[in-house]
């Protein structure tokens, strides 16, 4: 592996996924689906309905994943009772996509097709994912029948809104394979994380302090590792608010998304969000100055060879001033004196430990996938990380955040 490089994260790998696919335009989305589980470490078996298997064969889903794929109910070749040990095994089941058949037979019980036999005979977390035309969606008794499920636990998620197959627009759109796989992930996360219960606030990207309406004080920051960070809560059971000043990725599914701009609105947003939160992990990069006072219009150029002096102003140390009993982790981006910097922020921010990267390396700056940590705590304990995707640095900071004694265990 060359510099630069790290193993790409499977945040499902060793899970087992039965991923259902009923009758609809939009099952094409479902072989995207089940790409993107196995990429993420998981085994998927499939189940189609007999209209799914018209849409996409059997054989597509054969080529693509590494568990069983069950279309026929009478197929004298497949396994015996195969929808019963798909069910069994599955730690979690999607049916992606679901249409207002399926979902009145899952509501009802009726199992007549591999899918609906598989959901019938699994434990597993189950997660639905409606499409259909807006005015099905509408109805009345597929939304009695969605209530039902959610009733009972079942995970509803979409539809989106937008261009149907009919060519008109509404609600009925299925969601998209990267927020599915992000429920599935959510969902086992819920059922067995070991973060489960627990509140993580995040913070990610760096502040835009206004100079006028068109420009503005900021830095590199692109947020990717603070939306790391809010995944890997998420897939760890917790309930995650992402305060964060760049628009998220797709695949955040079930993360409470707030979005600000400045460091005031930053703080102000954590302090909505912070009551009975168990932790605040502040990866942002909240500018130290804001101009003393913004334009209301665009400033216009000055004379030729004139300076302009921009005035500035000190921001509040926004974890610093976080109060509660929430356990704060902070981040220090610096590009000298790595350890000695980071060090000196751990007492006067009341953290209980710091990540500390220097952004002068190409491979652990702004804008990149990976990362060099090291983890610093008030005892001078240091703690180095190889280099990791951002994903997998941000795991091993929450291994490090539920072994402190603060952390409330599950």
């Amino acid at each position: 592996m060359t510099a630069g490089e790290a193993p790409a994260p499977r945040p499902l790998a060793g899970r087992r996924v039965a991923l259902g696919v009923s009758g609809s335009i939009s099952a094409y989305k479902a072989v995207e689906l089940a790409r993107r589980l196995e990429d993420a470490g998981a085994i998927v078996d499939v189940a189609l309905t007999p209209s799914a298997a018209r849409f996409i064969p059997a054989l597509t889903f054969r080529s693509l994943v590494h568990g069983e794929v069950a279309e026929d109910l009478w197929d004298a070749a497949a396994p015996a009772e195969q929808h019963v040990a798909m069910g069994r095994r599955a730690e979690a089941m999607i049916v992606a996509p679901a249409s207002a058949t399926t979902l009145a037979k899952l509501a009802q019980g009726i199992g007549d097709n591999t899918v609906t036999l598989t959901a019938l005979a699994s434990a597993a977390p189950l997660i639905v994912a409606p499409a259909m035309d807006h005015v099905m969606y509408n109805q009345a008794a597929v939304q009695a029948n969605l209530d039902a499920l959610k009733a009972r636990g079942v995970l509803v998620a979409g539809p989106a809104a937008g261009r149907l197959a009919s060519g008109a627009r509404g609600l009925g759109r299925l969601l998209e394979p990267a927020e599915l796989a992000g429920a599935v992930r959510s969902a086992i996360g819920r059922a067995v994380g070991p973060m489960r219960g627990r509140h993580v606030i995040v913070t990610a990207g760096g502040t835009r302090e206004p100079i006028d309406p068109v420009r503005f004080v900021g830095n590199r920051s692109s947020g990717k590792m603070g939306f790391a960070l809010a995944e890997a809560a998420r897939d760890r059971g917790a309930v995650v608010t992402l305060v964060t000043t760049q628009a998220p990725p797709a695949g955040l599914f079930g993360v409470v998304v707030r979005r600000v701009e400045t460091a005031v609105e930053m703080q102000a947003e954590i302090a909505k969000s912070s009551p009975g939160a168990d932790a605040l992990i502040m990866a942002a990069a909240v500018a130290d100055y804001r101009p003393a006072e913004a334009a209301e219009e665009k400033l216009k150029k000055s004379a030729e060879g004139e300076a302009r002096m921009l005035e500035l102003v000190e921001n509040p140390d926004v974890v610093a001033g976080v109060e509660g009993s929430l356990l704060k982790v902070g981040f220090a981006a610096e590009t000298s004196d790595l350890i000695a910097n980071a060090q000196a922020k751990i007492a006067k921010k009341s953290l209980v430990f710091i990540a500390a990267n220097d952004v002068s390396q190409e491979d652990a700056g702004f804008a990149v996938e990976t990362n060099r940590i090291v983890l610093l705590d008030a005892a001078g304990g240091v703690e180095r990380l190889p280099l990791l995707h951002k994903y997998d640095a941000a795991a091993a900071i929450y291994e490090r955040l539920v072994g402190e004694p603060g952390w409330r265990a599950v």
